[in-house]
């Protein structure tokens, strides 16, 4: 893809999961990428695998709910790879119950971890991409945040949020060369779905459901998503902004 040879990106969540396959995916096109993930071991075993493939990538630890954190985790992301031109807000976490099972203190670990993390990754680094002429902001939401899903009330009130947020930055800093999209996965097959489901014959009986839900008889994989986020970040994308895109094999078909 056009425009990524060079860049840097930083990637919340990239230790495993979808967030490991974007990364992934980014470095094969030559971008410099930061491995962003609370697990260091796991953001460790993804810059492995991108540097045996010829890569370059670094990994950061750091939770993204604490500020200070993260203004110092980007610092050493601009020492180590060069100042960011793409950030990836991927990193996620849900406990599946329904809303009344819930309360106050699992509410704000969920808000936190969903809605606070990427606030604070944007406000951070928009500020030094506005001092290099823009960049791109990919926001990683879900389809859960478009339709909704059972047992995952505040889960989906979170991405929804993100969902309202990306367009009202992408309307506010387009101008200024900062292009924001959301990415919305549906199901799909990751150590964040398998928490979700549980173990055991309930959490094959979910899955067995999901695949017939979707057109494509399916869940999603790291790669399904990591092209559309890497081609989002590319010059191949640059008149494309404030959009919500499902990538969900068909389970949800937004116009």
């Amino acid at each position: 893809m056009k425009g990524l040879t060079g860049k840097t990106a930083v990637i919340t969540g990239a230790g495993s999961g979808l967030g490991c396959g974007m990364a992934q995916r980014m470095a094969e096109e030559g971008v410099r990428v930061a491995v962003v993930d609370i697990n260091l071991a796991g953001a460790e075993e993804t810059v492995r695998e991108i540097t045996e493939a010829g890569g370059e990538a670094r990994a950061f630890e750091l939770d993204i709910t604490d500020y200070s954190a993260a203004v110092s985790c980007i610092e050493s992301v601009e020492a180590g790879l060069g100042s960011v031109d793409i950030l990836v807000n991927n990193a996620g976490w849900d406990a599946a119950m329904p809303f009344l099972d819930t309360d106050p203190d699992l509410w704000k670990k969920i808000i936190d971890i969903n809605l606070y993390g990427p606030l604070n990754l944007q406000h951070i680094l928009v500020p030094k991409m506005l001092e290099h002429d823009g960049g791109k902001i990919i926001n990683i939401a879900s389809d859960a945040g478009r339709v909704g899903s059972s047992g995952e009330a505040v889960y989906s009130a979170c991405k929804g949020g993100v969902i309202a947020f990306s367009k009202t930055l992408a309307r506010e800093l387009g101008r200024k060369g900062i292009i924001v999209n959301t990415v919305c996965p549906g199901p799909s097959d990751t150590p964040l779905f398998a928490d979700f489901a549980g173990e055991g014959e309930a959490g094959k009986k979910l899955r067995a459901s999901l695949e017939r839900s979707i057109p494509l008889r399916r869940l999603g994989t790291a790669d399904d998503i990591a092209g559309i986020v890497t081609f989002l970040a590319s010059s191949e994308a640059d008149f494309i902004i404030g959009q919500t895109i499902s990538v969900s094999g068909g389970l949800t078909m937004h116009g």
